[in-house]
């Protein structure tokens, strides 16, 4: 992404919950790419995690530092503060720019397990929560994913097949398996009839687990043959991060014919 090219990045973190650097020096770090909107988007408090999230107290700070940054920075980058809704986050969402709406964690034998924390406790979940099978923790994951919008009430859909984080590296099943492959479709047929754009995600290529984004290819293939929409974003941990790969996450969207938004609200 060239310096002298305006953009936008909606899926940005900080450290008011995992991220390592503060809202303002992501803001710097915006006007030196020359971006056009920013928007941060903290992770919502899950009330029995606390390991990533805002507390109730952080989201409070969270959302008058961003307050304070978008009137300092007026006329220089547009800010925007919107936040990361867990499935099972439990604030209200109302005073925020706008959502985005994710699926982290699986609740299963009585407690939450991370789909995303990293392969050890995803195998250790497929093998203690449903037999070994990974195929039925995909369904369980797609069923809870197919209803991120309404209960998220989200403007953009956060890396739609999350689960796959490590799959690369460290597999643990087949995204061609027909089980897969039947139970990923139907979700992303459901959340297409929202009309909410889907993320291609570039925040687990940064971090070293990927080489291509979410939603996988097959995916994107499949939303662009249903007149689906697209948002970029980088969900950077780390200001030097912002728009990472965005060019090429571009041309991606426009080979496959896709509809690219520009703000998280342009499908309304």
């Amino acid at each position: 992404m060239s310096a002298a090219t305006p953009f936008s990045d909606f899926h940005v973190h900080t450290t008011f919950c995992d991220g390592k650097n503060t809202a303002e020096e992501v803001v710097q770090a915006a006007l030196s790419l020359g971006m056009k909107r920013l928007g941060f988007s903290g992770h919502a408090h899950t009330p029995f995690d606390s390991t990533a999230c805002m507390s109730p107290e952080a989201t409070e700070a969270y959302k008058k530092e961003i307050s304070r940054l978008r009137e300092k920075y007026k006329g220089q980058v547009e800010i925007l503060c919107g936040v990361e809704q867990d499935y099972f986050s439990d604030l209200p969402t109302d005073d925020y720019d706008y959502v985005i709406g994710s699926a982290h964690y699986l609740y299963v034998g009585g407690e939450f397990r991370h789909v995303d924390w990293d392969a050890d406790r995803l195998r250790a979940m497929i093998d203690e929560g449903f037999g070994g099978d990974p195929y039925a923790m995909a369904e369980a994951y797609f069923r809870q994913e197919a209803d991120v919008v309404r209960k998220t009430n989200a403007n953009i859909i956060g890396h739609f097949d999350l689960l796959t984080k490590f799959n690369e590296q460290e597999p643990l099943f087949d995204e061609e398996h027909p089980r897969y492959v039947a139970a990923s479709n139907a979700a992303l047929d459901a959340l297409l009839k929202t009309g909410r754009p889907f993320e291609i995600n570039t925040g687990a290529i940064a971090r070293g687990y990927r080489t291509t984004p979410y939603p996988s290819p097959r995916l994107l293939r499949r939303i662009a043959e249903r007149g689906g929409q697209v948002i970029l974003s980088s969900d950077s941990h780390r200001a030097d991060t912002l728009g990472f790969r965005f060019e090429e996450c571009r041309s991606l969207a426009e080979s496959l014919g896709l509809k690219l938004c520009q703000t998280p609200w342009e499908h309304l």
